[in-house]
């Protein structure tokens, strides 16, 4: 057995905070930084456990990405992909992205591609993620010429003909919001209650919380509170479904046009009574200042990490029901499987009904039987499959 080692690290973008990451039985297996002097573009590539399979997980590009979360999510990935039923092992990547310029953008995206293609596909496939999506998938195959180096591509970007034609599935079509409103469902029925007698508050409006929004108002529930990173709208008799018109056309919620709603801050639909709440916009969204106002019965993790493990253990020891991230939120890592392996849009989406629902059901059920939080009852099913399997291999 491997003993647990930590490496002290300092990021560039928390002066003088330091963190640790931990080595462990399961990983990391490698952790790569990359840095173009010519541009400036400086990326991380974690891949944490390849023993189901090769390292999946997506590519963010933020301001604030460091070297410890991309760490975090790839771990956060090797549990979603075992409890997932599915060949793929944990990864993630991240670019340092201020912002600027498409062209700018491309630049970045192709560069980091470069650098890390010496693990692509065999290692590593990348996905959509914070600040990617389709656009940014296919710039990232191109510029190392490999078509299966990445999923979430555009529904038009193919290789093949006929009979053959492999195509893109991308996130945009709404397949990790889709898992998100089939994990709460499951969640709402396994403690006895009807999807259409909740209330839910979504915090982030980006692709997943959106498509969140409107699988879960066609379910019947009443979506009470949304929020992106600067809008917050209210209707405790539910919102309407014409907010996720905006976006069809990549429009902020501050740029709604419909009937006047009621405002609140962001921050502040964190806070409210609801049934589910819904974080699904950035890392650590429920953190140490706001942990106490947290009211919700039931928090269903939409985003990688919105909290951290001691956080969430201590609101289970308060009776909020949480069901964590890399169960969740599965449903973009079935959605890059289908593609791998060359599947429709439309059978991606019968996968998602066939394992999300399943898997939220088993983790509480075995989490209620055990008398362990939802999150400890999954690592410890994940564990048991990534060990399973380890020594079959052995």
């Amino acid at each position: 057995m491997l003993t647990k080692t930590k490496i002290d690290l300092k990021s560039k973008n928390q002066k003088d905070q330091k963190y640790e990451i931990e080595m462990d039985d399961f990983g990391p297996e490698k952790m790569i930084e990359v840095y173009d002097p010519a541009i400036g573009m400086r990326g991380f590539l974690v891949i944490d456990n390849t023993v189901l399979g090769l390292g999946k997980g997506g590519m963010r590009m933020a301001p604030n990405v460091t070297k410890q979360e991309v760490y975090r999510l790839a771990r956060v990935m090797t549990w979603k992909n075992a409890l997932a039923g599915i060949d793929f092992g944990g990864a993630k990547s991240g670019i340092i992205w201020n912002g600027g310029t498409d062209e700018e953008k491309k630049a970045y995206v192709q560069s980091f591609a470069r650098a890390i293609e010496p693990f692509i596909p065999k290692q590593y496939i990348a996905a959509p993620d914070v600040g990617t999506g389709e656009r940014e998938m296919q710039w990232f195959v191109e510029a190392i010429n490999e078509f299966d180096g990445a999923t979430g591509k555009p529904g038009t970007f193919c290789k093949g003909f006929y009979k053959t034609k492999h195509c893109g599935i991308p996130h945009e079509v709404g397949s990790t919001g889709y898992g998100v409103a089939q994990s709460t469902k499951a969640a709402i029925e396994f403690i006895g209650k009807d999807i259409k007698d909740i209330t839910v508050a979504i915090h982030g409006f980006g692709n997943v919380g959106s498509f969140a929004f409107k699988f879960l108002k066609d379910m019947g529930a009443r979506v009470i509170a949304v929020a992106d990173v600067d809008t917050a709208f209210i209707d405790q008799k539910g919102l309407s479904s014409d907010l996720f018109d905006l976006t069809k056309s990549n429009k902020s919620l501050k740029e709604y046009k419909g009937n006047k709603i009621e405002t609140m801050k962001p921050e502040d639909l964190l806070l409210l009574d609801v049934d589910v709440l819904i974080p699904a916009s950035v890392t650590d969204v429920i953190n140490e200042d706001n942990k106490e106002g947290v009211r919700a019965k039931m928090i269903v993790e939409g985003g990688n990490i919105p909290m951290r493990d001691n956080i969430e253990e201590e609101l289970h020891e308060k009776g909020v029901l949480i069901i964590p991230d890399f169960v969740a939120n599965s449903g973009g890592v079935l959605s890059s499987y289908a593609e791998h392996k060359g599947y429709s849009i439309q059978e991606m989406f019968r996968l998602l009904d066939e394992k999300m629902g399943n898997n939220t059901k088993k983790v509480l059920k075995y989490s209620v039987k055990n008398d362990l939080s939802p999150r400890r009852a999954g690592l410890k099913l994940a564990k048991e499959i990534i060990k399973n399997n380890s020594n079959n291999k052995s």
